[in-house]
Order: structure tokens, then C-alpha cells, then sequence
């Protein structure tokens, strides 16, 4: 599986600059005006995990196979969007079948950076961009309601969904999103099922300048404050050092990062953020040919982590063959860690860890 992750925001917040660090290339505009990104912006970056490059080495792997995430970057909402304002809505179609959504804020002052509203104010962008979303949404519902009150005519059986739907529809007009409904319930599969947006997690990245890095003002506080009052995550980090940070030589970039006493960049905070924000975890295979990462929802059983791999390990799976990754590196080698005992054997019921290195045993 692939995490995808649309980027929204007003224009001239720093999505496309943003997009531009996270795919290390100039694939998106990013000029000092609105809408200077019309077409949908598409780039698949790898996920970054120190832990591959350490099993590589042990295993003499001949390549090495991270996670990836798709990123969106789409033009730049702007208040009235839904009655057709700037560009209209019409592209938050091209997000509708992402994972996760990624909303772009900017926390900084700078006159020589046109702000479509004036100023940057978090509260009142973020609440500009939620209702263009949930705009889009009640329009999806409008299309999607006859067609359940026909199907209801037919099938009185089908009649809680109709009802399900209408709670949709009304939740969206008082401004509430359909991810506030209880994970498990009907609203929740109804809005997923006909691809909702405001249904997807939602991650909230302030875009702050250089001096916010180490002290964050005030308007990174107002989108923190929104984030935790929704249970949703925040990332903070600068577009500007992103894209310095990217344009460098991985010895050059650690460097500048020490610099600036980080440990990581922020687009890696951001990476992990949206893991975090969609349950994932990550187990890892090993071997001469490949050493790779796989994603999977936390909770996942060995067979069905298996099933990701290839379906017919799913079909023929007999046991799980694993060991810890700390024990590897501790041990240096599988051969090793099978000698001291640490090498475990796991079955059908077995829930994956975090971490696991994995041999699947199974039956063609």
C-alpha cells in the first residue's frame, strides 16, 4: 500500500514550494501570485527510514525499497471557491481519492508576499478552507441523495442509508465535518463510500519563516490550539529551508540541519505525522536482493500483512518467521540472532509490530 496525501490551502501559503522540497524538484510553480498552480501537481517520494540503509548493509542487499507517498498539490482555494471565486472548486476532484489531506497554513509575515486575504490570520484561512471543502461536499451529497431515494423505493431495506445520508448533509451545513462522526458508523462508510473530503484526516502544516523554527509565535499557536481541539496533527517547518535543505547533498543538508539544531527535517516530521495521522505501521523484509519497508494499518494480523506483499503468500501462509530489528543490529546477522534463540516463529493470529523483520513462510 502507498499513502497518498493531497496538499490544500489558500494561494500563496507555500503548498507549491512546499511540494517542490518534498519531490526534490521544480515539477510545481511556485511564483508570487495566486493560482500559479492550475494542473494538479503529482509526486511520489520516498518515506524516509534510517533503518533500511543499516539492514541493506547486513544483508548485502542489492537495492533498497522504502515506503513512498503520493503527494497532491492542487491550485490554491480562495474564499467563494464553491460559487466559482478564483479558479472555482472544481479540482478538489482531483484529491477526492487521497488518503489524507494536508492543509497548508502560513504563519508569517513577509510584505513581499502577496497574501490573498490581506494578511495571514491561521484561524480565519483555516476556516475559509474548511467550508470550501464542506461545500464540495454538500454538493457530492445533493448528487448522491436522489439517487438513494430511488434505490429506498425499490428497497425499503436501503432506507437507514438514505437516513444516514440526510445526517451527512445536515452536519455539513452547520459547518461540522464528516470525520467528527464515530469511526465504525454508518455516516463515516456513507462519506467514505461516495469519497467525502472532509472524512479524511486531516493534517494541519504551518508554514513559518526561519526565526519560528526555534520559537514559534503566536499564529503557530492558533493552529496548534485548532489541531488538538480536533484531534487532528500539526507540523511545523519553513518552506524556504525546505527547499534549501533539498537543493544540497544529503552530507550538506545534515549539516545545515545541525545548524540549525534540528535532528530531522521537517518534511520527514511531516512524513511521520501523516503515518501517525492514518494508524500505519511499518514491517520490513530483508534479503540479498531488496531490503524493503511495507506499510500497514496498525493491528494488521501476520497473514494480511503477508497479503500486502503478494496475495498468494495471503493464501499459502503457514508461519512468520521474525526478528526484532534492534536484535539484528545488535547481533549483526539473522544466523545470530537464530543462535540466541531470538528468532521467533508466529501464526495466523499474530498482530505485527512495529519494526518486525520479516520472513513469510507459505505454501505455492
Amino acid at each position: 500500500m502507498s499513502l497518498s496525501c493531497g496538499i490544500v490551502g489558500l494561494p500563496n501559503v507555500g503548498k507549491s514550494t512546499i511540494f517542490n522540497a518534498l519531490t526534490r524538484s521544480a515539477a510545481a510553480a511556485a511564483a508570487n501570485y495566486p493560482f500559479c498552480t492550475i494542473d494538479p501537481n503529482v509526486g511520489v517520494v520516498p518515506v524516509p527510514d534510517k533503518r533500511l540503509e543499516v539492514l541493506g548493509k547486513l544483508f548485502h542487499s542489492q537495492k533498497i525499497v522504502p515506503a513512498t507517498t503520493e503527494f497532491i498539490d492542487i491550485a490554491g482555494l480562495v474564499r467563494g471557491a464553491s460559487k466559482g471565486e478564483g479558479l472555482g472548486n472544481a479540482f478538489l476532484s482531483h484529491i477526492r481519492n487521497t488518503d489524507a489531506v494536508a492543509m497548508v497554513v502560513r504563519c508569517f509575515e513577509d510584505d513581499d508576499v502577496v497574501h490573498v486575504e490581506g494578511a495571514p490570520d491561521p484561524a480565519r484561512d483555516v476556516e475559509i478552507i474548511a467550508l470550501e471543502m464542506a461545500l464540495a461536499d454538500l454538493g457530492t451529497l445533493e448528487r448522491h441523495i436522489p439517487k438513494l431515494e430511488r434505490l429506498v423505493r425499490a428497497d425499503p431495506k436501503l432506507a437507514s442509508r438514505l437516513e444516514g445520508a440526510k445526517r451527512l448533509q445536515e452536519a455539513l451545513e452547520h459547518g461540522q465535518a464528516a470525520r467528527r462522526f464515530p469511526a465504525g458508523s454508518l455516516e463515516r462508510e456513507i462519506a467514505n463510500e461516495v469519497g467525502l473530503l472532509t472524512v479524511k484526516p486531516l493534517m494541519y502544516v504551518a508554514n513559518v519563516d526561519e526565526a519560528q523554527l526555534a520559537a514559534p509565535g503566536p499564529m503557530v499557536g492558533v493552529l496548534r490550539a485548532i489541531a488538538d481541539g480536533e484531534g487532528s496533527r500539526m507540523v511545523a517547518l519553513s518552506g524556504k529551508i525546505e527547499s534549501e535543505l533539498a537543493s544540497l547533498p544529503p552530507e550538506e543538508a545534515e549539516a545545515f540541519l545541525e545548524e540549525l539544531g534540528a535532528c530531522e527535517s521537517g518534511l520527514d516530521r511531516m512524513a511521520m505525522a501523516a503515518y501517525d495521522l492514518l494508524g500505519l505501521a511499518t514491517f520490513l523484509t530483508a534479503g540479498e536482493k531488496e531490503t524493503r519497508a511495507w506499510p500497514i494499518h496498525k493491528g494488521t494480523k501476520a497473514p494480511h500483512a503477508a497479503g500486502v506483499i503478494h496475495s498468494d503468500i495471503e493464501r499459502g501462509f503457514i508461519r512468520a518467521e521474525i526478528a526484532s530489528y534492534d536484535d539484528l543490529v545488535r547481533l549483526g546477522s539473522l544466523e545470530a540472532v537464530r543462535a540466541a534463540g531470538l528468532l521467533r516463529s508466529e501464526g495466523k493470529e499474530y498482530v505485527m509490530q512495529e519494526g518486525d523483520v520479516v520472513n513469510f513462510r507459505f505454501n505455492v
